[in-house]
Order: structure tokens, then C-alpha cells, then sequence
């Protein structure tokens, strides 16, 4: 267990980069617009949202190095990546070239959230894989708060201090590129492409796994028993519509557009600028704090019972500040129940998604079904995140927030209805019963 622990961190580093990455650059927002004298359009559709659009081309074409490649040498590929865009971001000379360096850091950030799960799901054991998959998310949110950090320690130390910002990534960039290249590759990648048996088996037990023979055994019987590996196949439609529906649920509770526009909600809630930071800065610590808790939940309760928790959560929170807005209450009020609703989505959908989707397909379409829930993850994040302002002049915050609870209620359901326990059953087990359609039994 500790190599395969050792490992599981080592890869979940890539999460660090993840969250590091998406969060460092609001210390270079205002700079390079002023250096760059770039219009509010051009800023914002090209230059702060060039990254995003290469998460969602990262997510959407992931499947095919983490297949054609190997997972190891796709994760030495998301090193390259986080490492050219930090270096080439923090010495651009002009937006079009920061924009395109932004974009490739981005594609990193895609590709990180279909390889890491899958890399992590397919070496740990059943009993531990809950907790040493949801490690990425703990990483992802941990990155974001060193970021800011670390723009705040940057911060006024010379002119040009966002480019330090910038560049501060390279550091654990490289650090986790100088790691992984002497990770081991998947086992079950192993078997499944090039049927290379004896080396998933060494592989295995290098890991401390003292049941290599049985698990390769049963590798071996999925992969003659699987019908296609083709995603878009009738075989394959309930664990694609678990991973869409848990992917898009994800977002339409308004995690992006809480995280993204925290001050600016805040604000609106009757806050001053400073409180209106202050505060934002204790979503992170709460992220964090209920992420952790979290991680120690999800082997023990299971992923089904942390969604019930964060889906009442959601409703709860969601629904009072909704009603604080309607009823013209704000203030200290708001704050509370969003930090509720940041708790509600750290225990239960930030600690659940990567795990779950990493979990319902079978080893022969794994990285395409992972592309199919990161992709719609990415993709409803880009759209939410764009047209938020739009729809905060159009409507009032009162009803995007029943929008939002709205939308929780429907999730409940679909966990009630749809969502199969994963908890304690092994990949292939998983496989046979979902691929055929029927749900897992709790």
C-alpha cells in the first residue's frame, strides 16, 4: 500500500498544477491589461479565457494519448505542458503570445482531469481507490490556495511582479516532471493494449499488490468478454449518462460562478470591497477544511451517501441565499450559507466526480468515458462562467440562485434514482454490471 499511496500522490501532484494554474492568474489580470492596453472584449475572451478554452480541448481529446501513448507517458506530456506554459506565460512580450502559451497550460489542465483518475483508479485497491483517487481533488483545491498565496507574497516586490507569478509555476512543475518519469505504467493499460501480461504482473507487485495473478485474471476475462470499445455503443449508455448528468450537475449548482465571482456576489449582498475579499479568501480555507473531510469519508460512507449530504446541502444553502436576496436581507447572511454551500460541494460533488467517473466504465473505453464526464465538466464551466454576468444584469441574484437550487433538486433525484454505490467493488465487478445496464447494487 505505501508504493501505490506514494504513487497516487506523486501523480495527483498534476491536480496541484491544476489548481496552481487556474487560480495564478488573477494576479496578472489587471497588469497585462494595462501593459498590453487590451479592450474588456479582447481581455476577456482571448487573453484570461484562453486557458479555460484549452481545458475544454484537453478534456474533450485527452482519451487519445492516454490510450495511443500509455498513462505514464501522458502524464510526463502534462509535466511538458504546465512547465512551457509557466516559463513562455512569464516571458511573453505580447497577448497573442501569452494568450497561446495560456492555451497549452490549458490543455495540460484538461488532459490532467481525464489521466489522473483513471492512472490512480487503475492501480489502487478497491478498499482505498475512493480516497486515492479523490487525493487530485485535495491537490487541485491546495493548488488554488498556494496561489494565492503566493501572488499575495509576490505582490509589489517590482514592476513586473505578475510575471513572477507566472513563473513561480515551473518550480513544482518541473519537481513533478522529474517525478513521474520514473512512475510505473498502468497495469490494466498494460494488459489491455499489447495484452503484455508479465509486465502488468511485475508491475502489480512492485506496487506491494499481492493479489497480481487474480486481478490480471480478471482483466483478462473483461477484456474477452467486452463487447466493443466503442463509447458510443448501447452497451455503454448508463455509465454515459452517469457521467454526464454527475458532470453537468457539477456546474449547474453554480460552483464556477460562486469561486469566480465570489466578491462581486458579495457585494451585491451589501458587502464592502474589503469584506467582500476577506470573505472570498474564507471560501478557499473552507474548500480546503471540507475536502479533506471529504477524502476521509468517501471509502467509509461511500460516493452515493457523500452526494446525499452535499445535494441537501446544496438545497439548503442555495435556497436561503436565494431568499435572502428576494427578501432584501444580504449581508453576513449570505456569506454564511455560501460558505455552506462551498462545505456542501467539497464533501460531497469535489470529493465524488473524479472518483465516480473514473469508476463506471469498463478498463477498454476508461480514458473515453473520462473525456465524456470531464468534457461536459469543462464545457458547461466555460458557458456558465461567460454568461454569468450576462445574466446577473438581465435577472436578479435572487432568481440565478433559485435557478441554481432548482437545479439541486433535480441532482438529488437523480442520485436517488440513478446513482449506483461504487464503494468497495472492483473495476471489473463495476464493469459487468453497469456496461450491461443494470445498476450496481448498493
Amino acid at each position: 500500500m505505501g508504493k501505490i499511496a506514494f504513487w497516487s500522490i506523486t501523480v495527483a501532484v498534476a491536480g496541484f498544477l491544476f489548481g496552481f494554474d487556474t487560480a495564478v492568474i488573477s494576479g496578472a489580470d489587471k497588469p497585462v491589461q494595462a501593459l498590453w492596453q487590451s479592450s474588456n472584449l479582447f481581455h476577456g475572451l482571448f487573453v484570461m479565457s484562453s486557458a479555460l478554452w484549452g481545458t475544454v480541448l484537453g478534456a474533450l481529446g485527452g482519451n487519445y494519448p492516454c490510450d495511443k501513448l500509455g498513462r505514464k507517458p501522458t502524464l510526463v506530456l502534462i509535466g511538458l505542458l504546465y512547465l512551457v506554459s509557466a516559463i513562455g506565460s512569464a516571458l511573453a512580450q505580447d497577448p497573442y503570445t501569452f494568450a497561446i502559451l495560456r492555451f497549452i497550460g490549458g490543455i495540460g489542465v484538461g488532459i490532467s482531469s481525464i489521466v489522473v483518475p483513471a492512472y490512480i483508479s487503475e492501480i489502487a485497491p478497491a478498499k482505498h481507490r475512493g480516497r486515492l483517487v479523490a487525493i487530485y481533488q485535495f491537490q487541485i483545491v491546495f493548488g488554488i490556495l498556494i496561489a494565492f498565496l503566493s501572488n499575495y507574497l509576490i505582490s509589489g516586490i517590482s514592476d513586473y511582479d505578475w510575471r513572477i507569478m507566472l513563473g513561480v509555476e515551473a518550480i513544482p512543475a518541473l519537481a513533478y516532471f522529474l517525478l513521474i518519469i520514473r512512475a510505473p505504467e498502468s497495469p490494466r493499460w498494460l494488459i489491455l493494449h499489447g495484452n503484455n501480461v508479465n509486465k502488468a504482473k511485475d508491475v502489480l507487485r512492485q506496487l506491494g499488490d499481492d493479489d497480481a495473478d487474480s486481478i490480471v485474471a480478471a482483466v483478462q476475462t473483461e477484456v474477452n468478454t467486452q463487447k466493443t470499445a466503442k463509447l458510443f455503443s448501447k452497451h455503454y449508455t448508463l455509465p454515459m449518462s452517469l457521467a454526464f448528468l454527475i458532470a453537468a450537475f457539477n456546474q449547474l449548482s453554480g460552483i464556477n460562478f460562486i469561486i469566480y465571482y465570489a466578491p462581486r456576489v458579495f457585494e451585491l449582498a451589501g458587502l464592502d470591497a474589503s469584506s467582500s475579499l476577506l470573505s472570498s479568501a474564507g471560501i478557499g480555507i473552507v474548500n480546503l477544511v471540507f475536502t479533506m473531510l471529504g477524502i476521509y469519508l468517501i471509502d467509509k460512507a461511500g460516493r452515493k451517501t457523500l452526494m446525499y449530504l452535499g445535494s441537501v446541502g446544496y438545497i439548503i444553502s442555495l435556497s436561503v441565499v436565494a431568499w435572502a436576496f428576494n427578501s432584501g436581507q444580504g449581508g453576513m447572511l449570505v456569506v454564511f450559507f455560501v460558505f455552506l454551500f462551498i462545505a456542501s460541494h467539497a464533501i460531497g460533488q469535489g470529493a465524488v466526480i473524479w472518483v465516480f467517473i473514473a469508476e463506471i466504465f469498463p478498463n477498454s473505453v476508461r480514458s473515453k468515458g473520462q473525456s465524456l464526464g470531464s468534457g461536459t465538466h469543462w464545457v458547461f464551466a466555460a458557458l456558465i462562467t461567460l454568461f454569468m454576468p450576462f445574466f446577473l444584469e438581465q435577472y436578479s441574484p435572487g432568481a440565478v440562485f433559485s435557478f441554481f437550487t432548482f437545479m439541486m433538486f433535480l441532482q438529488l433525484l437523480f442520485v436517488f434514482f440513478m446513482m449506483p454505490e461504487t464503494k468497495g467493488k472492483s473495476l471489473e465487478a463495476l464493469s459487468s454490471n453497469l456496461s450491461n445496464n443494470q445498476k450496481a447494487q448498493s
